[in-house]
């Protein structure tokens, strides 16, 4: 198969992603599993270089050939995009294609909880959007640039590395740059977009500890900011973002973090009962107790304050996964396997 076939391919099984590494078949991932693409022989080096270097323009091969690695995003036939890692394993050129689909899916179609809906509407803080690889993301950030691209009349300026979703013209202006392409590194590209007018800033992912300065100073200034980090709960999340500082630098983003920290959104995709996956989501919503427990150093009680403040909108990740299983979407013994409390979610099921 060449890779149009391929591509074509990966939409029509509705696969989340394709691989092509040397010395298997190509392998699309369908509902979190990885399977072979059905009658395809094993890749030599020749063939998935051959494949590979199709998507690439002189300059994107060249900096492949400088780097042995590579990020870029390409539009296929109109149906869809794909964001490609290029890389080398063993000597070897590989890639993954993610599949990106052309239209967004509105917010009410992800079973976010309710809440995730009104954050859209605020003026300035920070969102963090998290969870591993994989696990919708990207998603859930498209859908909210987009009811916000749909509803105000704002500037949405995107730092992407690649650019996955493009946005449709409604009512917002949309600016999106892409690394290397439209910028040359994170920090110049963040330093400059508070020259760049935007009420709406989506970083695509807090890579170190000056990303996350110089991001948490855009939403310090009254900017709405929206960003990723690849962390597994809220918690997590809060720590992962001090502790990226050198120590005497923690007590200021302590302060900084504590003033603009609007939500947390971490997420899981979870394979459910029938063929497909369900969202189950932790979330974390700014309170005055949040903030005391982050300029406090108390982020070890931030699981006990999202289980205490379900009135207020907050869930944990144990109370998503067992509504998933009492809702009959999940069996119990697939949701262990993404749990953090196993026994809160026991209790919580009566198992």
């Amino acid at each position: 198969m060449n890779i149009n076939q391929l591509l074509e391919l990966t939409i029509a099984r509705n696969a989340s992603d394709l691989h092509l590494v040397v010395g298997y078949p190509p392998m699309l991932r369908i509902h979190g599993e990885l399977v072979p693409v059905a009658g395809s022989p094993v890749l030599t080096q020749a063939e998935v270089a051959s494949l590979v270097v199709t998507v690439l323009n002189p300059e994107q091969k060249q900096v492949y050939d400088q780097n042995l690695e590579l990020d870029l995003a390409i539009s296929f036939q109109g149906k869809a995009r794909f964001r490609i890692n290029i890389f080398q394993q063993q000597g070897y050129m590989c890639a993954a294609l993610r599949l990106i689909p052309v239209t967004i899916p509105e917010l009410e179609s992800l079973g976010l909880p309710p809440p995730v809906q009104k954050l859209v509407n605020l003026k300035q803080g920070l969102i963090l959007v998290t969870g591993p690889t994989g696990h919708g993301k990207s998603t859930t950030l498209a859908a909210m640039i987009n009811r916000i691209n749909k509803t105000r009349a704002t500037h949405v300026l995107t730092i992407e590395d690649p650019i996955e979703y493009v946005y449709p013209k409604a009512k917002a202006l949309i600016s999106q740059r892409e690394m290397l392409v439209d910028t040359k590194d994170w920090e110049n590209a963040l330093r400059a977009a508070l020259r760049e007018d935007p009420d709406v800033v989506l970083v695509g992912e807090m890579r170190d500890y000056k990303t996350i300065s110089t991001t948490i100073t855009i939403a310090e200034t009254g900017h709405l900011v929206l960003a990723t980090l690849h962390t597994n709960s809220a918690a997590q999340t809060v720590d992962r973002i001090i502790d990226g500082f050198p120590e005497n630098q923690q007590p200021q983003i302590k302060l900084q973090l504590a003033a603009v920290l609007e939500a947390v959104i971490s997420q899981r995709l979870i394979p459910t009962v029938s063929p497909g996956r369900a969202l189950a989501v932790e979330l974390l919503l700014r309170t005055p107790a949040l903030a005391s427990l982050i300029r406090d150093s108390k982020t070890h009680l931030i699981d006990n304050l999202i289980q205490t403040s379900g009135e207020l909108g907050m869930v944990n990740l144990e109370t998503s996964l067992a509504k998933l299983i009492r809702g009959g979407e999940v069996n119990f013994e697939t949701a262990q396997n993404y749990v953090l409390r196993p026994d809160l979610l026991a209790k919580l099921v009566g198992a």
